[in-house]
C-alpha cells in the first residue's frame, strides 16, 4: 500500500440516515449541521436517497467543505470519473478525499489482470486532485479478485487500503482474502459498526434483524458481550473494530444526537482494545461464519 492512511480520524459519519425520507428534511438537516460543526469526516453516496442534497445544503452555509468518502465504481476508469461528478456535484465540492472503489462492473477483472489502460486511468484521477486516495470495498461475493490484485502487486501505488463491514457481526471479507490483508498489515476502514442495532434487540425483538442470519449470529455474540464486561453496546462495537490489527476508522451512521455524542465520546479519547479473548471468541466465529455462510451468499443479501 502507498500509504496507511493517515490522518483519518477514528469516527466517520455515516450518512445513509441523512438520506432517509421517512424522516422530516429538516431533522436531517439539523443532523448534517451538527456533524459539520463537529469536523467530521463523512462517507456518503448518491445511493443513500437524497443524502447528497442534504449534505450539499449544510456544506454551502460554510466556507471549508469536509473531508469525505464517497462511493464510487464502474468498469472503466471513464465509468469511475463520471461517479465521482455525479457525486461532488450536488455536494458542491470540486473532489472527494478517499474514492471508495467498488470492484462490480468489469473493474474486477481490470484490477486482478492488472489493466494497464484502467489502472492508470485511476491514477489519473487522483493526479488530476478529483480523489485523493482510493480505498477498495471489499465483500465477501467480491474478494476473490481483489485478493488476486493484492497477490499481483496490481493495487501497488493506486489503493491505499480497504474499506469493508466490521463488527461483531460482520466481517465481510472472505478468509483468504482476510488472511492477506492481515499479513501484509494493509490500513482498513470498518462500516457497519453496530451491526444495525443492539446485540440484543437482534436477537430478541421482531423485525429488528433484516436478516435472519444477523439474529442467528446475535444468539452466539450475545454471551460474549455479556461475560466481556463492557455495559454498552456502542462501545462494545468501536473498542472491538479499533482494535483489530491495521483499522485505522469506522464508520456509524446515526439520525439522533444522543447517539452522534455516543460515538464522539468513544472515539475522541484512547480507544482501549477488548480483552483478547473477547477478540479471539468472536474472530473465531467471524472465520466460521464467513466460511459456512457468507462467501456463499448472493450479492447485496447481506
Amino acid at each position: 500500500m502507498t500509504t496507511a492512511l493517515g490522518g483519518l480520524p477514528p469516527y466517520v459519519y455515516g450518512t445513509t440516515r441523512l438520506g432517509d425520507e421517512s424522516l422530516p428534511r429538516e431533522q436531517r438537516l439539523a443532523m448534517a449541521r451538527t456533524v459539520l460543526d463537529a469536523g467530521l469526516w463523512i462517507h456518503t453516496s448518491d445511493q443513500y436517497g437524497d443524502a447528497l442534497q442534504v449534505l450539499g445544503e449544510a456544506i454551502a452555509e460554510r466556507e471549508e467543505a469536509p473531508a469525505t468518502i464517497v462511493k464510487i465504481g464502474g468498469g472503466t476508469a471513464d465509468d469511475v470519473r463520471s461517479t465521482i461528478l455525479a457525486n461532488i456535484g450536488p455536494l458542491g465540492v470540486d473532489g472527494v478525499a478517499l474514492g471508495q472503489l467498488s470492484p462490480v462492473s468489469g473493474l474486477e477483472r481490470s484490477l486482478a489482470e492488472g489493466d494497464a489502460r484502467v489502472l492508470d486511468g485511476l491514477r489519473q484521477l487522483k493526479s488530476e486532485g478529483l480523489v485523493g486516495r482510493f480505498v477498495l470495498e471489499i465483500f465477501p461475493w467480491t474478494s476473490e479478485a481483489p485478493l488476486a490484485a493484492l497477490e499481483a502487486g496490481h493495487l501497488d501505488d493506486l489503493v491505499d487500503g480497504f474499506i469493508l463491514y466490521i463488527n461483531p457481526l460482520q466481517r465481510f471479507a472472505s478468509n483468504p482474502l482476510w488472511d492477506a490483508l492481515q499479513d501484509r498489515g494493509s490500513a482498513l476502514i470498518s462500516m457497519r459498526t453496530v451491526a444495525g442495532n443492539d446485540v440484543r434487540a437482534l436477537r430478541d425483538v421482531p423485525g429488528a434483524a433484516w436478516r435472519s442470519y444477523l439474529r442467528e449470529r446475535a444468539a452466539e455474540i450475545a454471551p460474549i458481550f455479556g461475560r466481556s464486561g463492557v455495559g454498552d453496546w456502542a462501545e462494545f462495537c468501536v473498542r472491538f473494530a479499533l482494535g483489530l490489527p491495521g483499522v485505522r476508522s469506522t464508520v456509524g451512521s446515526t439520525s439522533r444526537r444522543e447517539h452522534l455524542d455516543a460515538y464522539l465520546r468513544l472515539t475522541r479519547a484512547a480507544v482501549p482494545p477488548l480483552p483478547q479473548d473477547v477478540v479471539d471468541e468472536i474472530l473465531a466465529l467471524h472465520r466460521r461464519w464467513s466460511d459456512e455462510t457468507d462467501v456463499h451468499a448472493e450479492p447485496w443479501t447481506m
